[in-house]
């Protein structure tokens, strides 16, 4: 079936030297992912499903398969189309696979939405997206009544728990499991990821099938030249955010590697361990915040892990070393963006480690440091990290938003907005953001949304929020705020962090809330945010 792209036995430089990407013209994620799998071997394991309370549901490709037909069924017959976007409003679990291979079959696109979106978020996404049709749960229903009256285009809702709307079980039961996928080639649009941006609305990132291609380099090579035998996968990372899709989800089920299912309402690193333990999961993708956590819980005896990647920001030596002798495997850092991701990667074993480095350049990825004018620097200079075109794993437009798309490049180079340098050996190390992007637990958190949020507060005139240091997320967010004249500040605070919590997501929301006079702007009106910083 599906194997590998890179050789084992080969050298870093030798492997970047062969490499050349074949990218077939008709390649398809639910494919590749699942059908081609149930054709082959219908009984194969697919997915460990933990999202019951002390059940265990063992899914096949075959199953996945079948129920993925019968819903692509079950959409058509309520009018969706190719081109159009089904929404996944759910934690994972089968339907979240479900629901992606039935979309990815009719053509249509697939848009990911975290649960704890509250009202706001969901219904600019949704309305942006023009979403046909979205598939939940019970607990997130309330938020989509809220706002079904400014969604025209939303023509069905899906519950995967007893509800009024469409029952998602019922109707996979009732529909045909008789279904002829609709053709697409490599470079229609697949996926639908939302990332904030630093000014203005959140933007929709629009992705091809062939991005799952240029995800696998990276995957291999982090995960320890991915898959060996008996490799099992887990991520506790949402599947609604493009790390825990695309950097672990999706390449297990590419492999034919049994994939993990458990989000946990709140991470607990017990838990986590526990997991890893009774299903001997050989490889992980960890985001640094479930890594700190999990350093200062009891590691259990009898685990299985081979590799752990991690992304977001820099782990340091000593966490590095923690996973070598903790975890008795090797902690690889990997850096990409939503619009372009995992380009570059940590490989033990391959090339050495080098703590407060992201790696190098994975095979096939052609990433550089550049100056305003597009130019290459020298090593050891600073400048912003840039991926030149071409790259399968790079995304096809912002979602009606041409300008912001052609802003993203320079020439032939993919702007990431990170600053950062390159060594003389390729090495790769993150400086800093070259916007106000806060990176929390993980999390790219773009402050406009939130800000809007706080100034839709009656008596918030002006917001601005930026990222602090915190020692377990990396950063928080801290927001400033100018009040109305005569408003009370008395417990506002609190009403104002419960907004974003409730309205965006507690994800996002401030930690912290200071009451100014005002706040720094620009000549055109701009607020400084850098200038809040101190």
């Amino acid at each position: 079936m599906n194997r590998p792209l890179l050789d084992p036995g080969q050298g870093y430089d030798a492997l970047r030297a062969a490499f050349r990407w074949h990218v077939p013209a008709d390649f398809s994620i639910s494919a590749v992912c699942c059908d081609n799998w149930a054709r082959a071997a219908p009984e194969r394991l697919a997915l460990i499903d933990l999202s019951g309370d002390g059940f265990v549901r063992y899914w096949t490709y075959g199953e996945l398969a079948a129920a993925s037909d019968r819903l692509a069924n079950a959409f058509a017959a309520r009018g969706v189309r190719r081109g159009e976007t089904v929404a996944v409003l759910l934690p994972q679990g089968p339907a979240v696979l479900i629901t992606h291979f039935a979309a990815m079959k009719l053509g249509a696109v697939v848009l990911p939405l975290f649960t704890l979106f509250g009202p706001d978020a969901l219904a600019y996404r949704l309305a942006d997206a023009r979403a046909r049709i979205v598939v939940t749960d019970g607990a997130s229903l309330e938020k989509l009544d809220e706002i079904r009256g400014a969604l025209p285009d939303l023509r069905d809702v899906y519950c995967i728990d007893p509800s009024p709307e469409h029952s998602f079980w019922a109707e996979i039961d009732r529909a045909s499991d008789r279904f002829a996928p609709v053709p697409v080639g490599a470079d229609d649009p697949a996926v639908l990821i939302y990332t904030s941006g630093t000014t203005g609305a959140p933007k929709g990132v629009v992705h091809a099938h062939r991005f799952l291609l240029g995800h696998l380099p990276n995957i291999e090579l982090s995960q320890g030249f991915f898959p060996k035998p008996g490799a099992v996968g887990w991520t506790p990372a949402d599947w609604a955010w493009i790390g825990g899709l695309m950097d672990m989800a999706m390449p297990c089920l590419f492999y034919g590697v049994p994939l993990v299912s458990r989000r946990m309402a709140r991470f607990d690193p017990d838990e986590a361990f526990a997991i890893m333990r009774d299903h001997r999961v050989t490889n992980l993708f960890l985001p640094p915040t479930a890594l700190k956590l999990m350093r200062g819980a009891q590691v259990p005896k009898g685990l299985s892990v081979r590799a752990v990647s991690s992304g977001g920001e820099s782990l340091g030596a000593e966490m590095l070393a923690w996973g070598r002798e903790a975890l008795n495997a090797p902690i690889n850092e990997i850096y990409g963006q939503t619009e372009c991701n995992l380009v570059v990667c940590s490989a033990e074993g391959l090339f050495p480690t080098r703590p407060g480095t992201m790696g190098r350049a994975v095979p096939g990825a052609e990433v550089a440091v550049i100056d305003g004018e597009g130019r290459r620097v020298a090593d050891g200079q600073i400048g912003e990290i840039a991926i030149r075109r071409g790259h399968p794993v790079m995304f096809l437009e912002y979602l009606g938003k041409p300008d912001a798309t052609a802003a993203k490049f320079s020439g032939d180079w993919l702007k990431t907005g990170d600053l950062g340098m390159r060594d003389n050996e390729g090495y790769f190390t993150y400086v800093a953001r070259d916007d106000d992007i806060i990176s929390s637990a993980g999390y790219r958190i773009g402050p406009s949304e939130i800000e809007n949020c706080l100034t839709g507060h009656p008596d918030v005139v002006m917001a601005a929020c930026i990222g602090v240091p915190d020692a377990v997320r990396g950063e928080v967010v801290k927001a400033f705020v100018v009040l109305r004249e005569g408003a009370d500040w008395d417990g506002l605070e609190a009403v104002l962090i419960q907004r974003v919590r409730d309205r965006i997501s507690p994800h996002v929301a401030p930690r912290r809330v200071e009451r100014r006079e005002t706040l720094p702007m620009t000549a055109t009106g701009k607020i400084m945010r850098r200038e809040l910083r101190g």
